[in-house]
């Protein structure tokens, strides 16, 4: 089975692609082909990423970038499945399942489209602050593009629920948005480092600090 054209199926006809995962049309089969495929563009990008600091670096980024989306994905599906069926939703756990990682290899192709962009000042630039501030911005603008894709994909229909329903379920989907990324933010800043620091190889780190003081200690150390 070509996985790949799971991919190209979801881009070039995404109603189709969708309307599919709501009539339960080879759920097995599609988790399968966009688990393997976002796993290999994650892993790319991953790659990438890691080869700012050492082969090592690049194994190491290239397994925890997968990692990170699907641990986060497996951590909050069953928040949103249970309060989403509590309140009348009829889709099936593989078919939020679906859902959830058709938005989530929407991140991953994102990220393979900025893979040439990371990689041109990955070879131009020696500036660790820079990089990483480039990557935050990326690794955010593709995030919220994703979180973006599955909001639309997830928001109740007014014509198919009674409208208290679908004011409930809207807001519990906007409250399990904002959880989403908090942990992802948190398993990012718990998997660190993905791109490596000057010293030694570091598979993980110590907990410590948090993503938000990271972020500002590079702005304030970047070289103009």
């Amino acid at each position: 089975m070509n996985y790949f054209s799971t991919v190209i199926y979801l881009l070039r006809d995404r109603q189709a692609f969708l309307q599919e995962i709501n009539q339960g049309v080879k759920l097995q089969s599609k988790i399968f082909a966009l688990m393997i495929s976002s796993c290999c563009f994650f892993a790319l990008y991953g790659a990438i990423v890691g080869a700012f600091h050492s082969p090592l670096q690049v194994l190491s980024s290239a397994i925890k970038l997968p990692a990170l989306y699907l641990i986060t994905l497996l951590v909050c599906l069953p928040t949103l499945y249970i309060f989403n069926v509590l309140f009348g939703a009829k889709e099936s756990i593989a078919q939020h399942f679906t859902l959830l990682l058709t938005a989530v290899s929407v991140i991953a192709i994102l990220l393979c489209g900025f893979a040439p962009v990371t990689l041109f000042f990955l070879i131009t630039v020696n500036d660790y602050n820079f990089f990483m501030l480039l990557n935050v911005a990326i690794f955010a603008l593709t995030g919220i593009i994703g979180v973006s894709f599955f909001y639309h994909i997830m928001k109740p229909n007014a014509d198919n629920d009674p409208e208290q329903g679908v004011k409930v379920r809207t807001n519990i989907l906007r409250f399990w948005l904002v959880l989403y990324g908090f942990v992802g933010s948190q398993l990012g800043w718990t998997l660190r480092p993905f791109f490596g620091s000057p010293g030694k190889f570091e598979l993980f780190r110590h907990r410590e600090g948090s993503l938000l003081s990271a972020v500002w200690n590079s702005i304030r150390h970047l070289h103009f």
